[in-house]
């Protein structure tokens, strides 16, 4: 999430490795995935999750400058509760009214009494695909107040409180559940404008077009009224056109309660399970994204359901799981193919762009960048023999990460350094670029930094020593999974959506949103590299695991999405630039250019975005929209790069163009050496 932007620019294979979550709670300091559960691991080494336990973190933490940059607007969150930045709920929390979320398959917002749900209608346009927030079920709790009282992975607790402050019942909401469950707290009535009638042991009401079911314990209903006992329970779900209000009432007597993550690394595999916590079988929506890889086995016989992303096939069980291919990180291209010509060329231009070197940028964003770019220039120097360029950047990078790394370096100065923000809990740079200190776009900027860093301490491991103490607080900020109270688990992914999201508060009423899928690989690699110099194996499988899942998200709906699911039909791009929770758009934070659209999905083209390779067709088709054949405009550096993804063919004019390309046209986290260096090496066949 980028508002205002301006033009900006592994482990061996085999080894398992697994995380179990904990389920929420109401006094945790922080929820989601981090400590051990009960659930068998795969075979082969494991890991706990203990990814920056807070022994770890809590020195670090305390060797830095404390200052909160700007203040969050927490105003429904428990005490204690870790502020829950950006999640796909974080609008529920932040600002002073709160804004709808979508647990899809639903859509849920809080109102001045109660909370209201509904299945979103989607519709597309040339340029949108829609389907907000759709308050067709208003329930009336009495309720003066609302906050969240725990929350992890994948569920929501919100406690509804009368004037006094007193619980008066307690939501549960859960990502791919139908369900909305409502638990009482003391004898009270529910209230709805809805007319439900009985069907059987259930009642039933239309609404927009849709059919809500209402599963009830402990209590009666009366047409729009509720009664429920001292822990009654109300459950309200949206019935598949294609399916049963009996087959999903069965399984809404069980509410989930929590909600349990883990993954496994095998081989060329990476899987993922979320369990859902109920006293019985429950329900839940399969992603598009998901059901190529789905567990055999998995009963999806209950019906499906429309969304924005696709269509979702709703099954039955506790747990969802599915595999998607393993992304390698890497910090290096191949230059082994290379022929002495190429390479005495691309020694020439090494020499040049390190000379042309601008000084790098106090922000945390473009100066992350800069590294970035620094670090594959000495790199590429490094490959290439060429001593005096490698060492002349080599000293450039070290002194400026050695600024940045200096854990009391903002006592001193107001830029080149970080401080830890109580109240958000997290690390945030100094000066702040694009809303980081609001927690925007973090993993963007510490993925760049964390990348960096990790390409110069592999030839140097003193430099990873020196740099580790901030550099670690870097990878905790978007990358703990040990509930240590002083961040966030996995900060900004979504475990279930399977990418990240954007936004740290999330003001908007069409939920959170992610713009730059290929930035968020980066980031996961430039984790996943951290990890392998750090000797940190928890870390290094985790990362893999966010890696190996963002890309294949950002494939499935960023820059490769089915156009024939009925969801598309209207919709008249090849790509979705920005997905948010209610809607996707044909449209960037900073550009209404087509090559802006394209180029924020796959800059920076670093030695790991060949992830992107796979369908020629629809790469050619990609390139055409965005360049019209035109390559001599902004972003056209890691278009060219991009095209060459498509076949040897395209591979060999991109590198041509390349040669050509005017400087105006190379990227500044980019540079002409690097540009050639990828399109001499690399290969999709």
């Amino acid at each position: 999430m980028r508002p205002g932007r301006l033009l900006r620019t592994a482990l061996a294979g085999g080894v398992a490795l697994a995380v179990l979550a904990v389920a929420a709670c109401d006094a945790d300091p922080a929820s989601g995935p981090g400590a051990a559960g009960d659930d068998p691991a795969p075979a082969g080494p494991t890991s706990t999750g203990a990814v920056f336990p807070a022994a770890e973190v809590d020195p670090l933490v305390e060797g830095v400058v404390h200052r909160t940059v700007k203040e969050l607007p927490v105003q429904r969150l428990a005490p204690d509760l870790v502020p829950p930045t950006n999640r796909w709920f974080s609008g529920l929390v932040f600002g002073d009214q709160p804004q709808p979320v979508f647990p899809l398959p639903l859509s849920f917002g809080l109102t001045e009494n109660g909370f209201a749900l509904g299945l979103p209608t989607v519709s597309a346009t040339a340029k949108n695909i829609a389907g907000g927030f759709k308050p067709d079920v208003a329930v009336d709790t009495g309720a003066a107040s609302s906050v969240v009282s725990a929350y992890d992975t994948l569920t929501v607790t919100l406690d509804q409180r009368d004037d006094a402050g007193e619980v008066l019942g307690r939501t549960v909401i859960a990502q791919g559940s139908p369900f909305v469950h409502y638990t009482a707290e003391r004898e009270q009535t529910l209230r709805t404008p809805l007319t439900f009638t009985a069907a059987g042991d259930l009642w039933t009401a239309q609404a927009g077009g849709v059919t809500y079911g209402l599963a009830v314990e402990d209590g009666t209903v009366d047409g729009g009224a509720v009664e429920l006992e001292e822990g009654g329970r109300a459950t309200w779900f949206p019935v598949p056109a294609d399916g049963s209000v009996e087959a999903l009432g069965a399984l809404a007597a069980h509410p989930v309660t929590a909600s349990t993550l883990r993954y496994a690394l095998a081989g060329d595999d990476v899987t993922t399970t979320l369990g859902y916590q109920a006293e019985g079988g429950t329900a839940f929506a399969v992603m598009p994204h998901q059901r190529g890889g789905l567990a055999a086995g998995t009963d999806c016989a209950l019906g499906s359901y429309p969304s924005i992303y696709g269509t979702l096939a709703l099954c039955a069980g506790t747990e969802l799981t599915w595999t998607v291919p393993r992304s390698p990180a890497t910090g290096r291209l191949d230059l082994s193919g290379l022929s002495a010509d190429e390479k005495a060329e691309l020694t020439r231009q090494v020499e040049a762009d390190v000379a042309a070197t601008p000084d790098f940028p106090a922000d945390t964003y473009f100066g992350g960048k800069a590294l970035y770019r620094g670090a594959m220039l000495y790199r590429l120097a490094a490959q290439l023999g060429a001593d005096a360029p490698a060492a002349a950047m080599k000293a450039e990078l070290t002194e400026t990460l050695g600024r940045w790394t200096e854990p009391q370096g903002c006592a001193e100065r107001e830029a080149f350094c970080f401080v830890y923000d109580e109240q958000a809990k997290g690390l945030v740079g100094l000066t702040p670029s694009f809303g980081s200190e609001e927690f925007n776009d973090h993993h963007f900027h510490y993925g760049y930094f964390l990348y960096a860093a990790a390409v110069l301490a592999e030839d140097d491991p003193s430099l990873a020593e020196r740099y580790a103490p901030v550099m670690d607080l870097l990878a905790a900020d978007i990358g703990s999974s040990a509930a240590n109270g002083a961040f966030p688990d996995l900060r900004v992914f979504d475990a279930y959506a399977s990418h990240s999201w954007a936004s740290g508060t999330s003001p908007f009423a069409d939920g959170n949103n992610q713009e730059s899928s290929s930035e968020a690989v980066t980031a996961w690699t430039g984790l996943a590299l951290w990890a392998e110099v750090r000797d940190n194996a928890d870390l290094a499988g985790e990362a893999t695991w966010l890696l190996s899942s963002e890309a294949h998200a950002g494939l499935a709906y960023w820059t490769n999405p089915d156009r024939d699911d009925p969801a598309y039909a209207g919709y008249g791009h090849e790509i979705v630039a920005l997905n948010w929770g209610g809607k996707r758009d044909y449209a960037t934070w900073f550009s209404p250019e087509p090559a802006a659209m394209l180029g924020i999905l796959v800059i920076p083209m670093s030695p790991a975005s060949t992830y992107l390779a796979g369908d020629p067709a629809q790469i050619d088709a990609n390139v055409a929209e965005a360049t019209g054949g035109r390559f001599g405009q902004k972003f056209g550096d890691y278009l060219l790069m991009y095209s060459a993804l498509a076949g040897e063919d395209q591979r060999r004019a991109a590198l041509e163009q390349a040669r050509d390309l005017d400087d105006e046209w190379v990227d500044d986290g980019n540079s002409r050496a690097y540009l050639l260096a990828w399109l001499m090496s690399v290969r999709t066949g």
